[in-house]
């Protein structure tokens, strides 16, 4: 029993079109994404205490050190600067909000669970989501 000799695959120039019009895509959409990573957006702080929004602050628009002070069941230190966000004191257990310290991308956040607070950084420029 003889077998049918298998066709020579060569690539045709349409094979050649494709990839390049592939390699355009992926290089339009490569630039279209980051080639332009500031988009003029500007970090905004904002702090929630138990669901509630206590303050949003433009972080571009300080001109020195801004301090917030939560009181509650456990008392707070945030210190917001045109670079970043920190809790610097808190009497909470564990003082997880300590050890985070400074967050300075857009997508970042100091959580203190035990006094519900919550400190995001919001804007473009930075990752979509920020791990660990």
């Amino acid at each position: 029993m003889k077998h049918a000799p298998l066709p020579k695959l060569r690539p045709t120039i349409w094979d050649g079109l494709v990839a390049a019009l592939v390699l355009v895509l992926a290089v339009g959409t490569a630039v279209l994404f980051y080639g332009n990573l500031d988009h003029g957006d500007q970090l905004t702080a904002v702090i929630t205490h138990r669901g509630e929004t206590v303050e949003n602050v433009v972080l571009a628009s300080l001109q020195e050190e801004k301090i917030i002070h939560i009181d509650g069941q456990y008392h707070l230190t945030i210190a917001l600067h045109p670079d970043g966000v920190q809790v610097t004191q808190s009497d909470c257990p564990g003082q997880d909000c300590l050890h985070t310290g400074t967050i300075r991308r857009g997508g970042q956040s100091i959580i203190c669970l035990p006094e519900q607070v919550v400190i995001r950084l919001e804007g473009s420029g930075g990752p979509d989501l920020v791990l660990g």
